[in-house]
């Protein structure tokens, strides 16, 4: 099979990005102008249609894109004129693009989950009633595509080097294993140093009376917790990145496959948090999946694509990645944690 080259150069498709992002920001503006223009808390089964949304749009997205790609692989003078190009080689391509979007996103979706778990903390920390965590994570996620599009961006620049990709692999492997033997350490918001340069800039309230970020008290302009618990929340999201993004790398050198597939997965973040929220706990063996999940796009990243002839099969990661995340999740409730009594306050 003939190597499969750039399919989707942002100086030929720059419109679909831009296409693209018309939509999210469609979809955000739909979810907050019309489904939250009032706070309230979001309820399991709100939570569960829209978690159903977000993940049905991100497969009709895969198919549309799978459909597109194929007809526009076959009337591409570019690809055409490439040596040992054949109709059922652009089907290949086609098919190839659209495990490629389902393995980043299953793998976004994977981690995404970690940062559940500090959803959880964080707003306990903060005292964040559930009416105002809507509002939060809403605002966080709009930040995170934000940085998101900044990092792959990078990556994209960055992976054309070899020496580049092996030192993400390590990193994610090094990361893995980090995570695998790391113990669970309680979170500390106060020591952030954003949060503290944030002290430093503007005083704070620690009162909640409403959904603002910021309030006028005494003729000034307060930070409200739920600014420092945004703050936070956005920190936490690009630590996370670090992770994620050399991670779908690690699948596709497709930009464009990167940001679509990391994108779908964060807008679906909120609804997730809102539907585990009150079991993410019971997940205590997912961290160990995640470490190997890590461990083996690392992997991929340093030895098992040149063990491959350059690429390792795409369905072969998907299953590995499904499996693995799967049998973490089953051995958490199969072997539940052992629950400690809480200490009086």
């Amino acid at each position: 099979m003939t190597d499969m080259p750039i399919l989707f150069p942002w100086s030929e498709y720059w419109w679909v990005y831009f296409a693209f992002i018309g939509f999210v920001f469609a979809m955000l503006a739909l979810d907050l102008g019309v489904f939250h223009k009032n706070s309230h808390a979001v309820s399991m089964k709100e939570a569960s249609i829209w978690s159903v949304v977000w993940v049905g749009l991100a497969l009709l997205f895969n198919f549309g894109l799978h459909e597109y790609a194929h007809a526009e692989f076959l009337s591409s003078e570019r690809l055409r004129a490439i040596s040992g190009f054949t109709p059922e080689l652009a089907k290949q391509w086609a098919d190839q693009i659209s495990l490629e979007f389902l393995t980043g996103y299953v793998i976004e979706k994977s981690l995404s989950v970690d940062n559940l778990f500090v959803f959880v903390i964080v707003f306990q920390y903060f005292a964040i009633k559930p009416i105002y965590q809507h509002r939060i994570l809403f605002y966080g996620i709009l930040g995170a595509l934000i940085f998101r599009a900044i990092f792959i961006s990078i990556g994209s620049a960055l992976m054309q080097y070899e020496w580049i990709v092996m030192i993400f692999g390590v990193f994610l492997i090094v990361t893995g294993v980090k995570l695998a033997l790391s113990n669970n350490q309680e979170i500390e918001p106060e020591k952030n140093i954003l949060i503290r340069l944030l002290r430093k800039i503007m005083p704070v309230t620690t009162s909640i009376t409403g959904p603002e970020f910021l309030k006028k008290i005494d003729g000034r302009w307060v930070a409200t917790p739920l600014l420092l618990c945004l703050v936070f929340v956005e920190a936490t999201d690009i630590v996370f990145a670090v992770d994620s993004v050399p991670a779908i790398f690690a699948i596709t050198k497709e930009p464009l496959i990167v940001f679509t597939s990391n994108v779908f997965a964060i807008l679906g973040l909120r609804s997730l948090y809102f539907l585990l929220a009150n079991v993410v706990d019971k997940f205590h063996l997912l961290k160990y999946g995640l470490a190997v999940v890590l461990v083996f796009v690392g992997l991929k990243m340093t030895w098992l694509n040149h063990a491959f002839n350059g690429k390792f099969p795409i369905s072969w990661s998907l299953w590995i990645i499904f499996g693995v995340i799967g049998a973490s999740i089953a051995a958490s409730f199969a072997f539940p944690a052992k629950e400690h009594p809480k200490k009086p306050a």
